[in-house]
């Protein structure tokens, strides 16, 4: 036997036993809930100006690439001509969810912060290879505005319903 396992064991000391029930709470959370009582779910008609921004930058750009696509994709930046495929489908995508997120739907908004989160990450990037300081107001534009709006879609979000779910 070791030494540890040979050691006496110190005494339990008597005393009320711990209740079963829930932890106190830390201030984090307690911060967390009243935030959250503070939440009021958006009505049908109530559009806060992010989503009425987030509707416009998307139909915007999907369709603006829409149009670039069926006019023959003359508009290419730096000379790169992406695939028509792949143009129409993100075209596709960004009207899909400016029209989920107008009818307020939980997955519109998520799925057009996901979006907006990768392009933000691939400007992020492309800091890097900014050679000018047009290249570099323009990520760093793009980057700040794309958070901002991304910081507050997080709040819409938070008072949209999420669907319920079908009854089995």
């Amino acid at each position: 036997m070791t030494a540890v396992e040979t050691a006496p064991r110190p005494p339990v000391a008597a005393g009320p036993a711990r209740q079963a029930g829930p932890a106190a709470k830390s201030r984090s959370e307690q911060r967390n809930e009243a935030v959250r009582a503070t939440l009021v779910p958006l009505a049908p008609w109530e559009r806060p100006w992010p989503i009425k921004v987030a509707v416009a930058l998307a139909v915007v750009v999907g369709g603006g690439d829409l149009i670039d696509v069926v006019l023959g994709g003359r508009l290419s930046p730096g000379g790169a001509h992406p695939g028509t495929a792949g143009v129409v489908l993100f075209s596709v995508l960004m009207l899909v969810c400016a029209w989920g997120m107008w009818r307020m739907r939980y997955w519109a908004v998520l799925g057009f912060q996901a979006v907006l989160g990768i392009v933000i990450l691939i400007f992020s990037l492309l800091l890097i290879r900014a050679s000018n300081l047009l290249g570099l107001v323009v990520a760093l534009a793009i980057i700040g505005g794309g958070g901002f709006l991304f910081f507050k879609l997080v709040r819409v979000l938070s008072r949209l319903q999420m669907p319920t779910p079908p009854r089995r």
